[in-house]
């Protein structure tokens, strides 16, 4: 396995990405040192290398999936391409890449979001012939993740894994976890400054898809929605708005840090994982890297719960991860057998007890070595978090979506403008963005 730099090039234009492809090509022809096949004297079997591309992974599992892969397949050289911790950075860098048709990446994680954009716009490989040629049962998949990757009744992606939000907290500090919103405030309040912490509580804010979750998970745990069943914009709504500005409320408190709008996954998990903050919210993962005995100064010492509750209970945003692969890949053979790989029994494993990641395969949930690695997946409170997500909206113009509530929740929380105006100008901008 080799890993690559940040895929960057592609931020500069689209004839630069289709130079360096046509290049890349070239090399292949000449016998350049990637997506060549290595043809040894004789016998030997051919080596064919495919990148992989997914944001960058703190837990050190990808290099360990990719190693374990390419011990079970000789044949196959996996190059690792990281790209930006920002799901949004990556969405936009993917898209520069295929829309300019592109071979450089050939399989590349995908936010559950995505698929049907994807596929609308011809950049990903229909799966439904390689799913039925190896037999795959996709009712072994939790039913909402497989429906993600589906667009025009057909597959375009196989879950990798899933994620829901959940609370961390200190157990030194916090005996019991907070069952709303308010005594969540309270809690944070009361214990922050205590036990070396700066602060009461930490999410992430950030300017970025993870501000939709946040966000959605605010506002329907008050009962609000974004877009119905019948694809119908309905955010502007009393409950929408409860919920938004409890958000901001808890956000200009006092108790989270003053630079919390720079908050992603990582500064979260740093926070929390170095002992600075009482309470946080974030995915499974961290749930691994609290009792990393390397890097944890919380050891022993953390709790998870279901998020607080707002005045319809508890919500949690569906997240998560699938896997694609591009359309325009010269290997779709050798990536298949990747993805396979990779979203079955033995790729999952390595994610759940590597990386903390829940499997998106239900029976791994009972699998000994998965519970032993991450308790929290032997929970049945949290399998049923996750049986209960709040999937985001599902449309091919979900970016367009995401783009609106992340500015106008963003000046929300700065105080540019009320809870209320953040919500009728989303309204009015999805329904817009929609016609």
């Amino acid at each position: 396995m080799q890993k690559k730099a940040k895929f960057l090039p592609y931020l500069a234009s689209a004839a630069l990405a289709l130079s360096l492809a046509a290049c890349q090509s070239s090399a292949d022809k000449t016998g350049g040192d990637s997506k060549k096949d290595d043809k040894g004297e004789g016998e030997k079997e051919k080596v064919v290398t495919i990148t992989y591309a997914r944001g960058a992974d703190t837990t050190g599992s990808t290099e360990k999936l990719i190693q374990a892969f390419e011990d079970a397949h000789p044949n196959i050289k996996v190059e690792y391409q990281e790209m930006p911790n920002s799901s949004g950075q990556q969405h936009d860098q993917y898209v520069t890449a295929f829309s300019s048709k592109s071979d450089e990446i050939d399989v590349f994680d995908a936010d559950v979001v995505w698929p049907a954009e994807f596929a609308q716009a011809n950049y990903a490989l229909e799966l439904d012939r390689l799913i039925e040629k190896d037999g795959i049962n996709l009712d072994d998949y939790f039913p909402a993740t497989v429906q993600a990757g589906k667009f025009g009744g057909k597959q375009w992606a196989m879950p990798k894994y899933m994620d829901a939000g959940l609370l961390y907290y200190r157990t030194d500090i916090v005996k019991e976890a907070p069952k709303t919103w308010d005594e969540l405030i309270a809690a944070a309040k009361d214990g922050q400054g205590k036990e070396g912490t700066k602060f009461g509580f930490v999410l992430q804010a950030n300017q970025y898809e993870g501000l939709v979750v946040n966000a959605i998970e605010f506002i329907a745990s008050y009962g609000g929605q974004v877009i119905d069943e019948n694809n119908k914009v309905v955010i502007d709504s009393p409950e929408s708005i409860k919920g938004l500005t409890k958000m901001v409320e808890v956000v200009n408190t006092g108790i989270t840090p003053n630079n919390i709008l720079t908050f992603t996954e990582p500064e979260t998990e740093t926070a929390f994982i170095e002992g600075q903050t009482v309470l946080a919210r974030n995915w499974p993962y961290m749930s691994k890297s609290g009792a990393d005995k390397e890097r944890s100064k919380v050891l022993d010492k953390v709790g998870y719960s279901v998020l607080p509750a707002g005045d319809k209970g508890s919500a949690s945003t569906l997240g998560g991860y699938m896997t694609m692969i591009n359309r325009y890949t010269d290997e779709p053979e050798a990536a298949w057998e990747f993805v396979k790989w990779m979203t079955g029994k033995e790729g999952q494993l390595i994610s759940a007890t590597e990386g903390g990641r829940a499997p998106t395969l239900k029976a791994l949930y009972e699998d000994d070595k998965v519970k032993e690695a991450a308790p929290l997946f032997g929970k049945e409170e949290f399998v049923n978090v996750l049986h209960s997500a709040v999937p985001r909206p599902v449309t091919p113009n979900y970016q367009k979506v995401s783009d609106i509530i992340q500015i106008e929740v963003s000046k929300a929380l700065t105080k540019k403008i009320t809870p209320e105006e953040a919500i009728k100008n989303m309204q009015q901008k999805m329904e817009e963005a929609l016609k």
